[in-house]
């Protein structure tokens, strides 16, 4: 009985040592980085993605002057709204409209979709400030927007709009949104941390990247993968990916900080780092 009972206990241990085994042999995701920068630009940033590989963003030219942007294989093309200035392009659908925001002549952000040749404002009725920050391919929007009452999210859905506050947050800060319907929702908590959700139009889920103080969810696929930019305790900020339930952070090679903002459904995440010097530059990951 006693040799019994040894063996089970060997057995058991064998398992456990397997089980760390298979563990520690979890392959890790491999990211390919290849730098973006807007050529004569003092900084640039890329933000969106979409699925025909077009990415949108913000540069800043070399008399200080910011640019929207849509960058399709080697063309380069301003997105500029005419109304304001300092525009900033987040997000871009197949049909190529483009989300993003525009600095009026008072200083306040104001959200614009850019579709056929034509810029457009939108916003929710009553707001101070607003930023479209994901459009799916059905057209739907999402973003934030200010009012009296603080920062909230909104969806932009049959030209309909829906305020969007997670619950307990102190100011809600909107995120992406994918041809689902999913949503990503950045929202402060008590402490003015960042903290990240995932919305299906009843719930929402955190989704916060592991062990780090402030997370900002950016774009999702119609995969389900999420980008994230993440600021550690100690001045530390990296990208992350949410990829089959598994979140993994990301640095590219040789940066500081890095960023994530855009992804597509062929396994692209955009975003921008900056260098050992603080200048920012895009990028563009394979996993």
């Amino acid at each position: 009985m006693r040799h019994r009972r040894s063996s089970l206990c060997r057995f058991a241990l064998v398992l456990s040592l397997l089980s760390i085994a298979a563990a520690a042999e979890t392959p890790k995701l491999i990211f390919k980085f290849k730098t973006i920068k807007v050529a004569g630009a003092q900084s640039t940033a890329i933000y969106g993605v979409n699925n025909l590989g077009a990415m949108v963003g913000s540069y800043v030219d070399s008399s200080g002057v910011r640019h929207g942007f849509m960058l399709s294989g080697t063309h380069l093309a301003k997105v500029d709204d005419p109304k304001g200035t300092d525009t900033y392009c987040f997000a871009i659908n197949k049909a190529g409209g483009i989300v993003g925001y525009y600095a009026t002549s008072s200083h306040n952000a104001q959200a614009f979709l850019y579709a056929k040749g034509k810029f457009t404002d939108i916003g929710p009725a009553g707001s101070t400030g607003s930023q479209a920050t994901g459009i799916n391919d059905h057209g739907s929007i999402s973003g934030n927007f200010a009012d009296s009452k603080g920062s909230h999210g909104f969806l932009l859905k049959g030209g309909k709009y829906t305020v969007l506050d997670v619950p307990g947050a102190q100011d809600t800060l909107g995120g992406g949104i994918n041809n689902a319907g999913l949503m990503t929702e950045v929202w402060l908590d008590a402490s003015f941390n960042s903290e990240s959700s995932l919305y299906n139009g009843k719930k929402y889920t955190t989704i916060d990247v592991p062990g780090e103080p402030d997370s900002d969810a950016a774009a999702i696929s119609n995969l389900g993968d999420i980008v994230y930019s993440w600021e550690g305790s100690t001045d530390t900020y990296g990208g992350a990916l949410r990829h089959a339930g598994k979140v993994y952070k990301f640095h590219v090679p040789g940066g500081d900080r890095t960023f994530g903002y855009g992804i597509n459904d062929h396994h692209v995440i955009v975003g921008a780092y900056t260098n050992k010097n603080g200048v920012l530059a895009g990028f563009e990951a394979s996993y």
